[in-house]
């Protein structure tokens, strides 16, 4: 049997499966759906005809628009119908057509979206995903299975990231962009294929990075990406000069960590 809070507002067009859990001041519109084993937690809207399926959570006061369905089964070819999730933080906004699907045993059983992420229409991410905060994820952006995007990213309109690929934290990636290849915290690519065109400057600046650091940023990123060596020993190269640079060491530590994708870089695309 459902758990629907006193004060839930369920349009009679709406199909509330039984075993879900309706949280207070939850809205449900018409011809929406929510499956048995899904969660809305206090405040969450659900407009009109969307769908939200599988073992789904969806975070406190987040909003789902029409025609989205969230927490559909993974598309992974390797996908045997396991127990998977997705978990959806807290003041989210998922616009017409958003899809997200929930994890495979094999890439760790869910996908996660983290608090105050904003995914407009059409937007997809797929199984294995973990998205952190405050990220935006413009009209059809597309994320391929096991990718990770660290807070505040700003993902430009038709980009498509690579299974596995990794975004750092304040990255920007530029419209109609492909990402083969993991990209720098506070890094802009742009391109097809995806070529490291710089720093995410103005995004640094508008979160509140001082301009001495952002100089301090920039010499770092000449000497990782235009010194005499590869991409990691560059970066390693410098590590001690940067200690007290915590946006740097954040770069460095990014560059050292193990991943399945390569480096992308002004030169190649890649590194």
């Amino acid at each position: 049997m459902s758990t629907v809070a006193a004060t839930a507002r369920i349009h009679p067009m709406a199909v509330i499966e039984d075993g879900a859990v309706i949280g207070e001041n939850v809205s449900v519109g018409p011809f929406c759906t929510i499956g048995a084993h899904v969660v809305l937690k206090d405040d969450v809207q659900v407009i009109s005809h969307a769908v939200v399926t599988g073992r789904t959570e969806i975070g406190r006061g987040s909003k789902i628009f029409p025609m989205a369905v969230i927490g559909g089964t993974s598309q992974s070819l390797h996908e045997a119908g396991e127990d998977s999730t997705l978990t959806v933080g807290e003041g989210c906004t998922m616009r017409e057509g958003v899809t997200i699907n929930t994890g495979t045993v094999g890439g760790g059983g869910k996908t996660v979206v983290g608090n105050n992420c904003l995914l407009l229409a059409n937007s997809h991410v797929a199984h294995d995903c973990i998205l952190g905060d405050g990220i935006i994820m413009s009209n059809n952006v597309m994320l391929a299975g096991h990718v990770r995007v660290d807070d505040r990213a700003i993902l430009g309109g038709g980009c498509a990231v690579h299974q596995f690929g990794r975004i750092g934290r304040h990255a920007f990636i530029g419209g109609l962009s492909a990402v083969s290849y993991d990209v720098i915290p506070y890094g802009m690519l742009n391109g097809n294929p995806g070529v490291l065109a710089g720093l995410n400057v103005v995004g640094m600046s508008r979160s509140g990075i001082e301009r001495a650091t952002i100089h301090i940023v920039r010499r770092a990123f000449k000497q990782i990406f235009e010194g005499e060596g590869n991409i990691r020993s560059n970066a390693a190269a410098i590590r001690d000069d940067y200690a007290d640079c915590k946006e740097v060491m954040e770069i460095l530590d990014f560059i050292a960590a193990d991943s399945d994708r390569a480096l992308s870089s002004p030169h190649r695309g890649k590194a």
